[in-house]
């Protein structure tokens, strides 16, 4: 925890800031560009966010006081930033999310940065079905194997609220699994 503070004083002084992002860049670029591409799956859309993201988090450097870790803290900018661009899209696109969603589903199959098999295709129709939340969840539990703690903070919902809603999304998906 010690670390973290001095990483956050690092990140706040001007004269160690630059140095400081730089690193912050290199440790959560990867992580931050897979769990935005969990939940926009498109590659050049995850890119896009992702640049978003750090733009925000260096907008914004000042504004932190270590009140949540700082791994929450870009994790919750990062999904504030593709929950919003999901919704920007479908707007811009005169559809609802769900419609986006399906839409970007079907083109997974095309998508050339997308590896997964007719099991991983499924699964993804299966989660676009959830509520956006549910999604979240079960998305930062299933695939980014996050603790409900953390996830927590990121979404700032409580465990049990957070349990309940991954435990109803499991549900969900082995039903539409079954049945398609």
């Amino acid at each position: 925890m010690q670390e973290e503070k001095e990483f956050i004083a690092e990140l706040l002084n001007p004269k160690t800031q630059q140095s400081a992002f730089r690193k912050l860049l290199q440790l959560y670029q990867k992580p931050l560009y897979h769990h935005i591409r969990n939940i926009v799956l498109n590659h050049d859309d995850a890119d896009d966010v992702l640049q978003n993201t750090f733009i925000k988090v260096f907008q914004n450097l000042n504004n932190f006081k270590g009140e949540s870790k700082l791994f929450s803290w870009l994790y919750r900018i990062a999904t504030n930033e593709a929950l919003t661009f999901l919704n920007q899209k479908a707007k811009k696109s005169g559809i609802s999310n769900e419609e986006l969603q399906q839409k970007t589903i079907m083109n997974l199959e095309s998508d050339v940065y997308f590896n997964g098999d007719e099991i991983q295709l499924k699964l993804q129709k299966a989660i676009a079905l959830l509520p956006e939340k549910q999604q979240l969840v079960f998305k930062m539990k299933y695939f980014e194997e996050l603790k409900y703690e953390e996830i927590s903070e990121i979404v700032e919902t409580s465990v049990g609220a957070l349990k309940a809603s991954y435990h109803l999304a499991v549900k969900k998906i082995e039903e539409y699994l079954k049945a398609n």
